[in-house]
Parts: structure tokens; C-alpha cells; sequence
């Protein structure tokens, strides 16, 4: 089981060859997949976990979006080592639920989301494990308040590993393509089918791409 994990993290599963083949036709990403062959999705080993940093990466940069992640954890999750590195886990949701995350730099609606999402989860409402129908966990994670359809394609694409995902109005994306209205890019990206999150990984590994990919709107 822990190697599965471990190929699910890598992607190691991906048929490289299929997606090479049927993104290569496009000429935004032929010269990309050229540059860089073999680029996976990366899956994650915690999807609460996961889900919680695509919450907190709505409207905001990669970089500040990961200093929030890294104070949470360091003020609510169990400390493992006092050595550079990794010193915390991240917070369980039994943690997270009732925790008051004051002085973090999160905003109301953030906090509103965290604690939502925490209490799903320990309800039993939402599980990360073993999730056999994709379309209905995706329904049920959007019945989170602040959990739109950007943050739960993204949760997707990185911890169920769907090939197809695809956040539509992501403004990475769209500055990649030169596009401007997530109308056009869901026009432009039905060619990409069935590997729109491969397509994705590889606009997304442009400099420009990368840097604006997490400022999305609230609840998006």
C-alpha cells in the first residue's frame, strides 16, 4: 500500500507515451513537452491536507500562500524534530476544527472555509480515503462555503490523481495562452481532453505560469 502511495505521488502510473502523443499536436505545448518529456502531475500524501493549501492559495502568490501553510503547521501541528527541515506535521482535522487560527494572517472567510471543511471531515461527510466515485466527492467538497470549482479541480488533479482536471479560469493559465475570460480557455483547452491536467502542469512550468497560477478569487 505504501508503494502504491509512493507511485501516486510521482504519478508513476501516467502513460507518458498516450499524453506525449495527444498533447504533442498542440503547438503551445509541443515545444514545452520537447523542453521538458515526462512532466507528471504531482499527487500528494495528505488530501486534507492538500485541499487546505488550495484554499489558502486562493487570491494570494505560491509564496505567501506557503508561509501560511508553514504557520499553521507550526502553531497547530505535532513538532517531530527541532532540527532545520521539517520540524511539524500538518494538523489533524480533529485539530483544525475548533482550532482559532488567530494571528496567522488568514482572513474571516479563510478561517469560515478551514473550520468548515475540518468539521466535514470529521463528521464523516468528507473522506480522503479510498474515494471510489470522483464526480460525487468533488459535489460534496463544493458544498463547502469558500470551495469553488477552481479549488476542488485543483484537489483533483493533485490527490485523486484525475488525469482530466482542468481549473478553468486559472489566471496562470490564461496569461500562458494570452487568453483573457475562462470561457476561452475552457474552448481552448477541449482539445486537451483526456490529459487536461498534463497540459496544465506544463503551462503552469513557465516562470510566468508558476507565478501567478494561485491568485485566484475567493471561493473559487
Amino acid at each position: 500500500m505504501i508503494i502504491e502511495r509512493i507511485r501516486s505521488m510521482f504519478d508513476l502510473n501516467a502513460d507518458w507515451a498516450a499524453i506525449a502523443q495527444s498533447l504533442g499536436t498542440d503547438p503551445e505545448l509541443s515545444s514545452r513537452i520537447r523542453a521538458e518529456p515526462g512532466l507528471r502531475v504531482p499527487g500528494c500524501w495528505n488530501g486534507f491536507e492538500l485541499t487546505i493549501r488550495a484554499i489558502l492559495g486562493q487570491k494570494m502568490t505560491l509564496t505567501g500562500a506557503t508561509a501560511l501553510v508553514g504557520r499553521i503547521a507550526k502553531s497547530y501541528g505535532q513538532r517531530i524534530s527541532d532540527a532545520d527541515g521539517l520540524t511539524h506535521l500538518f494538523p489533524t482535522p480533529e485539530i483544525l476544527a475548533n482550532a482559532k487560527l488567530a494571528g496567522l494572517g488568514l482572513t474571516e472567510e479563510r478561517v469560515k472555509t478551514i473550520h468548515a471543511l475540518a468539521r466535514a471531515v470529521c463528521d464523516g461527510a468528507i473522506s480522503f480515503e479510498r474515494i471510489v466515485d470522483s464526480d460525487a466527492f468533488l459535489a460534496q467538497l463544493g458544498e463547502i462555503p469558500g470551495v469553488g470549482c477552481w479549488t476542488a479541480q485543483y484537489v483533483a488533479m493533485r490527490a485523486l490523481g484525475e488525469p482530466d482536471a482542468f481549473p478553468a479560469g486559472d489566471v496562470g493559465l490564461l496569461r500562458a495562452l494570452g487568453l483573457k475570460t475562462s470561457s476561452e480557455l475552457e474552448r481552448r483547452a477541449e482539445a486537451w481532453r483526456p490529459w487536461r491536467s498534463y497540459a496544465s502542469i506544463y503551462l503552469w512550468s513557465t516562470t510566468e505560469g508558476m507565478k501567478h497560477s494561485q491568485k485566484q478569487p475567493n471561493g473559487f
